[in-house]
């Protein structure tokens, strides 16, 4: 793997003489499903300590805090603003809430000065995005968005690969996934909680892998659809009265113009009959990359990635190395400790995931959901912040 793709991974331990004398002190806004993740590997960490928790459902609360041995100590607040406005000494919040409620509590942990791990989607609307970048920028503090994925070696590959210039110019790219059976139920599927689907659960790490790999082109127009045919149907979710619930989509397909004269083919599901929609595939005018298909593109990818090219006249196939991750620390775990390591210890090279990027994934999804409303192509335009 070359210099420049390792300078932006790699993680080590911080040395004990720049570590400060007290704990790390962590906030935890939300304590539904996705929070398990980030109890779990703050856990982990020494030199850290949640010292306070917020959610609306007391019980939710006292059932992480007992799961993770959590002391009497660690204080509960009702929601994000009670918590900020009481633990004026906190270092960074994980905000683990449904997706409509991700812009207020990042926005108001900005302005008071706390360093933010933001849970993906970004937002569900451009607009909101739009407005917690502001507040970033005015804080001057760090904010990272939730795709852990990334720091799993494979996805790092096909970033190399794209880059190395051994597929030429790239101007075709199919990319998406999903399940056949596999709606996740909760607040994911309400329309005033979860607003996105499938496309903002799974379908951003999809877009993702293959626009970090691109380089993050501005996107240009959106021919977008969505459908819930599944969704409604009880014997697909979790519990069958969750089909009086759902209002979100549970697939999601577009054709999306790129900067760079690149079209990008893309399709997610959260439910349908075949196990893939299809592998995604990174065309190039000297070459091209399988990637195998996975059910959300939550981590590191199956053995077969594969390299078509020709050699010698002759046309080639070379099966890339299957990497795997050294199993020290989760992906989550480099997530969470990426944001500690720059904004606690000053480690300027450590490998956040920037809202000036994700904000391009967000704006692919609100145009896809716009396009299919309206039946129509959208341009995409993303302000400047």
């Amino acid at each position: 793997m070359s210099d420049k793709v390792l300078s932006q991974f790699k993680q080590e331990e911080v040395k004990e003489e720049i570590k400060p004398a007290r704990k790390v002190k962590i906030g935890v806004i939300g304590c539904g499903g996705i929070s398990y993740a980030h109890f779990n590997n703050y856990k982990k960490m020494d030199d850290v300590e949640i010292v306070a928790i917020a959610d609306l459902i007391p019980e939710h609360m006292e059932q992480k805090a007992q799961e993770f041995d959590l002391p009497d100590t660690v204080r509960r607040y009702h929601d994000h603003v009670e918590l900020i406005d009481n633990e004026p000494d906190l270092d960074v919040v994980s905000i683990c809430t449904y997706n409509s409620q991700h812009a207020g509590p990042a926005i108001y942990a900005l302005d008071h000065g706390i360093n933010v791990i933001l849970e993906k989607p970004f937002t569900v609307s451009v607009e909101e995005a739009v407005e917690v970048m502001k507040a970033e920028k005015r804080s001057g503090k760090v904010l990272s968005i939730g795709f852990q994925p990334r720091y799993a070696r494979s996805m790092q590959m096909i970033k190399e690969v794209v880059e190395s210039g051994v597929l030429g110019k790239i101007y075709y790219v199919q990319t998406g996934g999903g399940r056949r059976h596999g709606i996740p139920g909760g607040t994911f599927i309400e329309a005033d909680k979860g607003v996105i689907g499938a496309l903002g659960d799974i379908g951003c790490y999809s877009l993702d892998m293959v626009l970090n790999a691109l380089g993050y082109p501005k996107p240009l127009t959106v021919t977008g659809y969505v459908s819930d045919f599944f969704g409604k149907r009880p014997e697909y979710n979790e519990e069958p009265e969750d089909a009086e619930r759902f209002a979100v989509d549970d697939f999601g397909a577009a054709f999306i113009r790129l900067e760079g004269d690149i079209i990008l083919d893309f399709r997610i599901s959260w439910a349908m009959h075949p196990d893939t929609p299809g592998d995604t595939i990174i065309m190039g005018t000297e070459g091209a990359l399988r990637i195998p298909s996975t059910d959300c593109w939550n981590g590191a990818i199956p053995d077969g990635i594969t390299l078509y090219h020709d050699v010698c006249g002759k046309m080639t196939e070379t099966k890339l190395p299957h990497l795997t991750d050294d199993g020290k620390h989760t992906l989550f775990y480099k997530k969470i400790r990426s944001v500690i390591d720059k904004a606690v210890y000053g480690v300027k090279d450590a490998p956040t995931i920037p809202s000036s990027q994700i904000i391009i994934n967000q704006a692919i999804i609100n145009a896809i959901l716009d396009s299919s409303k309206l039946g129509r192509e959208v341009e995409v335009n993303i302000p400047e912040i």
